[in-house]
């Protein structure tokens, strides 16, 4: 009978990648790990809310006392969890949200995708060509839609989106298009929006508690191992 031991089978690439013990290996795996975690989330948002992105998070004044830098706001499709309200609709209809009434909407301004999305009250519908009054500052002000779309205003602001410039387009901000609307603000949850406002920083951080976690475990099997050995 021959004494000698059959070789172990050769592990395959996924396996070798799953049991490595190298620590840039080890260091790739969880960051794949952690990516696919973050995926996952992603697509389970996007598929409720109907909207994406399905968060977004406050970087301004213009919406206190009622939403505060730093919130995480999750968003909800324009007909998702009933029809977008408007002000006016919400005080005929007594719908409310964020402590007045008409959904608060997150919108491409003038329809570009290459800046941030502004998140403002959607206080009104408007026609092409439709006058409106808007009081402003104790006074009445006549504004012309050049198209039809939402008026639109932050609550700590002074006017309506539509008699302000906005440099980031370098120029006035035309009515919301319905195509422009990202989604309705649907809740907030405080501080939580500090993350993705400081992703880098928040990047590094999660990169060094893992590069930390595996030492420590490396540590910790290295010295298993060398009590076992004795």
């Amino acid at each position: 009978m021959s004494d000698r031991t059959s070789p172990e089978p050769k592990l395959g690439l996924i396996e070798q990648v799953r049991t490595s013990s190298n620590p840039f290996v080890s260091f790739g795996r969880d960051v794949a790990w952690a990516v696919a975690v973050v995926g996952v989330i992603a697509l389970v948002l996007f598929l409720v809310s109907g909207a994406w992105p399905a968060v977004v998070a406050i970087e301004s004044e213009s919406m206190v006392p009622n939403m505060n830098i730093g919130d995480l706001v999750f968003v909800a499709a324009p007909d998702r969890f009933g029809p977008l309200q408007t002000l006016e609709d919400g005080q005929a209809s007594g719908y409310e949200k964020y402590n007045r009434p008409g959904d608060v909407i997150i919108y491409r301004p003038n329809g570009e995708g290459s800046v941030h999305p502004i998140i403002h009250r959607a206080m009104m519908w408007v026609e092409g060509n439709e006058t409106v009054q808007i009081p402003l500052s104790g006074r009445t002000v006549s504004y012309t839609a050049p198209h039809e779309g939402y008026i639109t205003w932050g609550d700590n602001n002074p006017g309506p989106d539509q008699l302000s410039v906005y440099r980031e387009i370098g120029g006035q901000i035309e009515p919301v298009k319905t195509e422009w609307v990202i989604g309705k603000a649907l809740f907030a949850i405080p501080f939580l929006g500090y993350l993705p406002l400081h992703l880098i920083e928040t990047a590094i951080v999660l990169v060094m508690l893992m590069i930390l976690y595996d030492l420590v475990t490396g540590a910790r099997e290295k010295e298993t191992s060398g009590k076992k050995g004795r």
